[in-house]
């Protein structure tokens, strides 16, 4: 797990070298109007296609939807799709619903399209157009460089629809922003969360898209029972979870959700829970340094970089092997 984590910025550096498929793309999803997107996925996946949706929303103005894929498959919904987008995330390419959804949204005439890691992949095949991640073969069960090179892709593919020339030069220099965002110390996590045994993970905007894969790599890695909320909701239900020494973890990266993200922490600090606060070196009450790129909607990738380093830390201080989880294999194939 950490030597594929550490890879990421080899793989960005790549995709930026290679990037001909990825604009040709944009230009299709360009040449016509577009009322909506759709992103399948599950895991991993899924959380960068949150990432992806957040983005699209915010910076093309095209509302995203995450589609169930039993509506396609199980419920065979006659869904009316035609020449919108449609993309699927995923590592393996080979979970026969992923297949199957993409299969009838491109017989219903979406425009379908892959990021996948394996491009011979029966996923790859079935949609029209595809963009292979060339994160390389990853044998870590828990996903590391394929998450980072879902989310650059899909920086990468906003950057030319919008014809974005300051987010494009900021990806160029994204593969050493990871390389420094790998070197910050998060040893203070390891400390805090070596005993835990439940805990939350807040984020909002597109640092929620990180705080969902980070829960998520609590969970399969440390066998934490973590679960991702969004600022704005955490004040709802889940706040009567929170008492003294309750464990979160906050990622504030820059951004205009950075300072109700800074509130909440020190709200939840002075109800006595135990905060881990993410934010930038500007931040006064971080307890944990992120790095910046050169475009604040890249920020997200580098505080991942940063926590996959430590969850493989806190891992092995908890006495588990991050690269062998209990119950779980490298490929789900789910139906």
């Amino acid at each position: 797990m950490l030597k594929e984590a550490l890879a990421a910025s080899n793989v960005v550096a790549a995709q930026c070298a290679d990037s001909a498929r990825v604009e040709q793309l944009a230009e299709r999803l360009a040449d016509a109007p577009r009322h909506v997107a759709l992103t399948i996925a599950r895991g991993s996946s899924d959380h960068a296609a949150s990432y992806f949706a957040s983005l699209v929303m915010s910076r093309i103005g095209l509302p995203v939807a995450s589609l169930p894929m039993s509506i396609a498959t199980l419920q065979a919904a006659p869904l009316r799709v035609a020449g919108e987008p449609a993309i699927a995330f995923s590592q393996s390419g080979r979970s026969p619903d992923l297949v199957g959804t993409m299969k009838v949204l491109r017989e219903a005439g979406a425009l379908t399209i892959s990021a996948v890691n394996a491009p011979g992949s029966p996923l790859a095949d079935t949609c029209e157009w595809q963009l292979p991640l060339l994160a390389g073969p990853e044998r870590s069960v828990a996903a590391t460089k394929s998450y980072i090179a879902m989310l650059s892709i899909s920086a990468q593919l906003v950057a030319y629809w919008q014809r974005d020339p300051m987010l494009l030069d900021a990806l160029q220099a994204l593969p050493d922003t990871l390389r420094d965002a790998a070197a910050l110390d998060w040893s203070p996590a390891v400390d805090a969360l070596r005993d835990v045994e439940r805990m939350i993970v807040i984020g909002r905007g597109l640092g929620l898209a990180i705080a969902q894969e980070a829960a998520l790599k609590f969970k399969e890695t440390s066998g934490i029972q973590a679960e991702a909320f969004s600022s704005a909701e955490v004040r709802h239900g889940p706040m009567e979870l929170i008492d003294r020494d309750y464990p979160l973890l906050v990622f504030a990266p820059r951004g205009p959700e950075q300072a109700g993200l800074i509130r909440l922490a020190a709200d939840m600090r002075a109800r006595g829970a135990r905060v881990l606060l993410a934010a930038p070196s500007d931040i006064a009450d971080a307890q944990l340094p992120l790095a910046t790129s050169r475009h604040v909607s890249l920020d997200p990738i580098a505080a991942i970089q940063t926590f996959y380093v430590m969850a493989a830390e806190l891992a092995a201080a908890r006495g588990r092997d991050p690269d062998a989880p209990r119950h779980l294999n490298k490929i789900t194939e789910t139906h």
